[in-house]
Order: C-alpha cells, then sequence, then structure tokens
C-alpha cells in the first residue's frame, strides 16, 4: 500500500493558483492601517446621537457617514475572512478575524440608536423628511427600515442586542472550528488502490468512486467521526437554532421562520408552498432511486450510491484551463461583456483553485463593493460536479460584478434569494451545452443523469433540509428539547419520506443534520430549491428568446437590492408567488427520468 496523498501546505501552493487579494489590499500592513481607521472612526457615531429627527441634513449626514463606515468595514472583514479561509489553522489571520468582528460589534452597539430614533420619528414628519433633497440617496433605505417598526425595540434593548453579537455566533464558529480544523478522518485507499487523505473536501469524490467499497468505507470512516462527536454537534446546532428563536421573540416575530422570511418580504406560502410540491413529486423520485439501483445492479441501495454517476465507466478530466474554457462556451448565450469579464477573472487571479491543509472545505464567492468577486474552490480535475461548481461560483461573482458596477455601495448587495438564481442559471447553460455537445446516447444519458442528480441534490434535497429546518425550529419553539435523540428522530422521519420504502437507510445518516454548515444560517437552504427553479425558467427564457429576453436577465443582474427579491425576479420574467416555476422543475425532473430510463434500457 502507497504512503496517503496528503494536501500540501498554504506555503506550497503556486502563487498562479491563488488569489490575489490586492484588489482589497496590498498586504496585512496596509489592512493593519485601514483596520485602525474603521476603529477610530467608530467614535463619530456620537456626535449624531439624540438628533435624527433634527432635520434632513443631519439625517443624511448620519446616514452617509453609517454607510461609509460599512464600506470600509466591508473591504476590512472581507480580506480578513479570505486570508482565514485559506489555512484555517493559521492563527495570525484568526485573530485579524476576531479583531474585526470585535470591531464591528462596537460599531454595531454604536450605531444602534439610528433605527430606533428614525422609528421613533412621528409619521407627518417622516413624510416631509423623505421628500427632501438631502434624503434622496436614502428614501429606499428609511423606507425599508420602517417595515421593521413593530419589530424594533427601545434605544436600551437594541444597544443590548448589538452587544450579543459577537456571542451569538459562538455555536457557529465553535462548528467551523471542529468541522474544518479539528476532526479528522483518516485515509481511505482509492479505487487506484491508493491510500488518500479523507476530508471534507474529499469525502464527495470518494463518494463518487466507481467502486462501491470504497464508497462504503469513506462513508462509515466520515460519518464515524460525527458518531464520535455526535453530542457536541446536537448542542452547538442546539445553540444556534436557541438563538434564531430568541432573536424572533425578543423582536416580537410570531416565528423564527417568519423573522427569516421578513428581511426578504418573502411571504410563508412560498416556503410552504415548495416544501409541499416536492412532496407531491416525491414518489417520481423513489423511483429515479429504483432506476439507479437496477441500472448499477445493486440488491440494495445506499446513500453512498447516490452520486456517482450511473455510467461510471465514463470518466471525464478537466483541467483547470479546460474547465474555464467549457463554461465560457456555455455562457455564450449571455454576451461578449459578461464572457470577457469572467474569461480575464477566471485566467487571471480571481480565483484560490485547489485544496491545500486547513484550508475551508467546500467553494464560495465572496463580492464586494470594492474589490474583485473572488471565488474559493477546492477543484479536482476528474470530478465533473466541480465544473458545475466553478460555473455556479462565476455566477455569483458576475452577479457581484454587475450590481456594484450599475448600483450605490447602499442597495448593490443583493439578497441571497436572487444569488441562488444567478448562480444555478449558470448550471443550467452548462447542462445545456454539455448535452448539445453530446457525441452518443451513452454520453447523453451520462449528463442527463448529472442534471437529474443535480435537481434532485439542489430542488429535493435541499427541501428536505429546509423542513428539517422548519421541524427543528418549531420543536425549540415549542419547548421541546433538542437533543441528539430528537434530532436523530426527526432527521430519520425525513429520510424515510424523501428516499422511499424501497431505499435502505444507514444508521449513521440520521446525523447528516449535524454536519451541513448552512444550518447555521437559518432558512437559508430553501432559497437553493426557489433558485433553481427560477434559473430552470430563466436559462429557457434566454436561449429559447431574444435580445429583450437577454437584457431582461442582465438588469436582473445589475439590480443588486434595489427591488425587494420577487419583485426583481419578475422583471426577469419569472414570478416565485405562483406554483408554476417550481411546478414546472419538477415536471421537467420527471420528463428527464423517463429520457434516461429509455435510454438505459
Amino acid at each position: 500500500m502507497s504512503n496517503p496523498r496528503k494536501l500540501p501546505q498554504r506555503s506550497q501552493v503556486r502563487v498562479e493558483d491563488t488569489w490575489d487579494l490586492s484588489s482589497l489590499f496590498a498586504d496585512d500592513g496596509e489592512w493593519e492601517k485601514a483596520f485602525r481607521k474603521f476603529e477610530k472612526q467608530i467614535a463619530r457615531y456620537a456626535a449624531f446621537r439624540g438628533k435624527l429627527s433634527d432635520d434632513a441634513a443631519t439625517l443624511a449626514a448620519c446616514l452617509g457617514f453609517d454607510a461609509d463606515l460599512d464600506r470600509l468595514g466591508e473591504r476590512v472583514g472581507t480580506y480578513a475572512f479570505l486570508k482565514s479561509a485559506e489555512d484555517q489553522g493559521n492563527s495570525d489571520y484568526q485573530r485579524m478575524v476576531g479583531r474585526f468582528q470585535n470591531a464591528s460589534t462596537r460599531a454595531s452597539e454604536a450605531a444602534s440608536f439610528i433605527r430606533p430614533e428614525i422609528l421613533a420619528v412621528p409619521p407627518s414628519k417622516i413624510t416631509r423628511l423623505l421628500a427632501a433633497r438631502e434624503i434622496q440617496p436614502f428614501r429606499l433605505l428609511i423606507e425599508r427600515l420602517l417595515r421593521y417598526r413593530p419589530h424594533t425595540l427601545g434605544e436600551r434593548e437594541e444597544n443590548l442586542l448589538a452587544m450579543q453579537g459577537e456571542m451569538a455566533t459562538a455555536a457557529g464558529r465553535a462548528f467551523r472550528q471542529l468541522l474544518d480544523a479539528d476532526l479528522k478522518f483518516g485515509s481511505v485507499v482509492n479505487e487506484k488502490g491508493k491510500s488518500v487523505e479523507l476530508s471534507n473536501s474529499s469525502f464527495s469524490q470518494f463518494l463518487q468512486s466507481p467502486q462501491r467499497d470504497v464508497r462504503r468505507n469513506a462513508f462509515h470512516q466520515y460519518y464515524g467521526q460525527f458518531v464520535a462527536h455526535e453530542n457536541t454537534l446536537a448542542a452547538t446546532l442546539n445553540g444556534s437554532i436557541q438563538k434564531d428563536v430568541y432573536y424572533a421573540r425578543a423582536r416580537g416575530y410570531s416565528s423564527s421562520l417568519a423573522a427569516a422570511l421578513f428581511p426578504d418580504n418573502v411571504p410563508s406560502t412560498v416556503y410552504d408552498g415548495l416544501i409541499a410540491a416536492v412532496r407531491k413529486h416525491l414518489p417520481a423520485v423513489h423511483h429515479y432511486y429504483q432506476v439507479r439501483r437496477r441500472k448499477m445492479r445493486l440488491k440494495t441501495i445506499h446513500h453512498y450510491d447516490t452520486y456517482v454517476p450511473i455510467l461510471s465507466d465514463l470518466t471525464t478530466r478537466h483541467r483547470w484551463n479546460d474547465a474555464v474554457n467549457v463554461v465560457l462556451a456555455s455562457l455564450a448565450p449571455l454576451g461578449s461583456e459578461y464572457c470577457g469579464v469572467l474569461e480575464g477573472g477566471l485566467r487571471g487571479r480571481w480565483c484560490d483553485r485547489y485544496a491545500n491543509q486547513g484550508k475551508q472545505s467546500g467553494a464560495f464567492s465572496c463580492g464586494s463593493f470594492d474589490g474583485a468577486p473572488y471565488i474559493l474552490m477546492n477543484y479536482k480535475p476528474e470530478v465533473l460536479d466541480d465544473v458545475f461548481t466553478l460555473a455556479h461560483e462565476a455566477g455569483h461573482s458576475m452577479h457581484s460584478y454587475y450590481s456594484a458596477r450599475h448600483q450605490p455601495f447602499l442597495y448593490y448587495s443583493y439578497t441571497i434569494f436572487v444569488a441562488e438564481v444567478a448562480s444555478t442559471f449558470n448550471e443550467q447553460l452548462l447542462s445545456h451545452h454539455l448535452l448539445m455537445q453530446a457525441k452518443d446516447d451513452q454520453q447523453r444519458a451520462f449528463l442527463i443523469n448529472r442534471e437529474i442528480d443535480g435537481i434532485r441534490a439542489t430542488i429535493v434535497r435541499q427541501t428536505m433540509f429546509a423542513e428539517f429546518e422548519k421541524i427543528s425550529h418549531a420543536m425549540c419553539e415549542a419547548g421541546e428539547p433538542l437533543t441528539v435523540k430528537s434530532l436523530r428522530h426527526i432527521y430519520r422521519g425525513l429520510l424515510q419520506d424523501y428516499f422511499g420504502s424501497e431505499f435502505t437507510l444507514d444508521e449513521e445518516l440520521e446525523l447528516e443534520c449535524l454536519r451541513i454548515p448552512h444550518f447555521y444560517r437559518s432558512f437559508y437552504v430553501y432559497k437553493y430549491a426557489t433558485g433553481l427553479s427560477a434559473a430552470i425558467a430563466l436559462s429557457r427564457r434566454v436561449l429559447q428568446g431574444g435580445p429583450n429576453e437577454l437584457q431582461d436577465y442582465l438588469r436582473f443582474l445589475q439590480g443588486g437590492c434595489s427591488q425587494d427579491p420577487l419583485d426583481l425576479l419578475r422583471g426577469a420574467g419569472v414570478d416565485m408567488e405562483r406554483p408554476e416555476p417550481v411546478e414546472t422543475a419538477l415536471l421537467h425532473f420527471e420528463q428527464r427520468i423517463a429520457e434516461l430510463e429509455q435510454l438505459l434500457a
């Protein structure tokens, strides 16, 4: 047996494979100067306290200062976060993040008077202020703030809540440190007979191995660590859910779900409608698992059998430049400006490409108003999903690029609800492009299988996660304890519903709910499902349409948060308050299953 293949240290990674953060700061020294400036300016809030109702000029000056400090804080915080993501074991950058979080909390405390003072202004006076010339750049901001009147406390209470900012993230930070730094998964022998380090990053690669023993061994070895730490992990998740419930109650929301939906102005019918639609189509999901089981010639199908391509004898390999080429070709319908800017970023140094020891797992895009829209990847050439991940994160980054160039700072930062449209839209174009290029039925079946699994992972799986969040938060709100036993019970029931009676569920899979980072950002995951549903509709609209449909979509990317997300999507051509987008996506899913079954016959 060969020695395990170790991930390189950060210092061993080629410079050209890393991101260049100089669009934010030239080096750590420049960051330090900006951080000190940020800290020093916090004291300037005091000059505005108690004066916001005096006149429009004072109110505008305060809001302008607050926006400028937020903009500086975004640069400082983004740089610290990205540096820490490079190597989470680097204590210098962990300290940098901690210093910024502390200063940011103090800034929130100092600014905590703004909301209650504005909300305390009598309605007749607010109307006059909103009409003033100086206020126009901030009018939408104030109008949105006024929506929060029923959920905003007095100055003293708001200050107390602001002081809790750093403490409130403790459970999530403990989870990330445990997941990314402290849990050690050992090594697994892959299908080539090589011993490879098992990590959060490589786990998905093992699950796509054509050899079942490799998949099974990786699954049980990986989840063994979660079994060994299940009580600690249950405690951190419980702490995060308790935090959500506390803040919702403190602010007078009917539930933590209502509190989470309020900022986007999304009615609960969108959330509940998504769950109802997916549950309606679960028989098709169950049927697909049996199609997969039969084609893979398995007596029983387990979770570790659901990620490997059914046609596992078809292997793919895309080196970085190959992946960039195919992503750019697939996005050609979005025009020369979109593709030209993206090509410069991907061939340049927007992206931190490959895994190294201590690097944050997974992938993300991190856009900011003043910096490049950076992408973190843990790219693996032999995993086709990583090409799709690159297209996905590129969608986020180009959304950031367009929004930052067409909106002022106050309104450039789009919400997650629409962000997941821009990213999965790109995945739809990539899937369409690869299917058009398919050379034979076998390759087409391979790609359709991949598209089915993509919809299953993004709409069906994320909806199951969304339902878990709804149930677990409701239990907490009802005073029912969230223990390892109760969390296992909730999740087991959902697994049985979503995977079906003929699917074999390994006991360890009940602990999947303890390893999902997004659960520490409550009621986030449903936006993946609604996002892909909207993306399927919009991608077909652009592919089948002309210049007008393309311009509608590009205006959507340029919109930032200048409108509520549902209104931005309506402008692009899809109405998420109606059932059609989700229903259309799930019918497309069923059609793809039928096509795959015919191709595999």
